[in-house]
């Protein structure tokens, strides 16, 4: 397929580590991919190329470099997702670029681990205008053309199930985090209500640790529980494969989800050979629905109350 008649799919920090992975293998699989992240370069003076994955010098310009070098299609666009109308040029520039937009991974985040005491407000501030905030403006950014397309789409969000232990150690990165997941299901929720069967949003998160530039630092020894990039971007091609009503609202991990749909070699994604990851997600995760789910009692709309003042 051309770039003209290939579905598009937005990569939102694809700049290097699992973004890229995921970029590049959106593109194997028949995609047009615009790769977004606040990183550019001069793409045909880096040598060697490519370069490391979890390098700086991978930036949306070397990972779009490598798709199109790879015979796919790719474009770069820059993005500050702490900035709105960054993020509305991005969406605009899509589409004119590619003429429709089918797929938006948001895997753009802000990391700060470390207690309430430790979390200097600037830092929280940070993490939710990347995170939550940066999510939701891309979002609603988006919606109008999904509109122009019949509600036909998928949206992918990198965040994780609900449950106690993650809040331990890192509340403030917490916060934004699992506020990624309750946009998940809010929206997926909207959807079903509004009779929108085409539309499917989905979070996933990674069962084991995955290699990437917040892993370089630790030593040989720690490498075993690693898994390689691969993991999340097949978990991602999975779901994007799978029936909407399978992945609506839902909370996936990657190595949950792909054994769902059939796959039971894992070896082939561990860093080291032969070796056996330690899971760092719970086996298995809260139930976040009750009795009383789809009792609305009186619906409130707060955009109809405001157009009666």
């Amino acid at each position: 397929m051309t770039g003209a008649t290939k579905q598009v799919a937005l990569v939102v920090g694809a700049s290097r580590g699992i973004g890229r992975q995921v970029a590049i293998d959106l593109a194997k699989n028949g995609y047009a991919v615009v790769v977004s992240a606040k990183s550019t370069s001069d793409a045909s003076a880096v040598h060697p190329f490519p370069p490391d994955p979890n390098s700086p010098q991978s930036t949306i310009s070397t990972v779009a470099r490598e798709i199109l070098e790879a015979g796919g299609t790719a474009t770069a666009i820059p993005v500050d997702t702490r900035d709105p109308d960054s993020i509305q040029r991005l969406i605009d520039q899509t589409v004119s670029t590619y003429g429709r937009l089918d797929v938006i991974v948001y895997n753009s985040g802000a990391i700060w681990w470390a207690s309430v005491e430790n979390t200097p407000l600037k830092r929280f501030q940070l993490m939710q205008r990347v995170n939550i905030e940066g999510l939701y403006a891309t979002i609603q950014a988006a919606l109008p053309q999904f509109a122009r397309q019949d509600w036909k789409g998928r949206i992918i969000v990198v965040s994780p199930p609900i449950y106690s232990r993650f809040f331990r150690g890192k509340t403030a990165y917490a916060m934004g985090k699992v506020g990624m997941s309750v946009l998940t299901k809010g929206l997926a929720m909207d959807w079903v209500r509004e009779g929108k069967t085409g539309m499917a949003i989905s979070s996933v998160w990674p069962a084991v640790a995955i290699q990437s530039a917040a892993t370089e630092r630790l030593g040989k020894e720690d490498l075993k529980d690693l898994r390689k990039a691969t993991i999340f971007s097949d978990a991602i091609l999975a779901m994007l494969k799978a029936p909407v009503e399978m992945v609506n609202g839902e909370l996936e991990v990657d190595e949950d989800f792909l054994r769902k749909v059939g796959v039971k070699d894992f070896g082939k994604y561990s860093v080291v050979p032969e070796a056996r990851p330690r899971r760092i997600m719970p086996v298995e995760f809260p139930d976040l629905r009750v009795a009383e789910q789809e009792d609305e009692g009186n619906r409130v709309d707060s955009t109809k109350l405001r157009a009666k003042l």
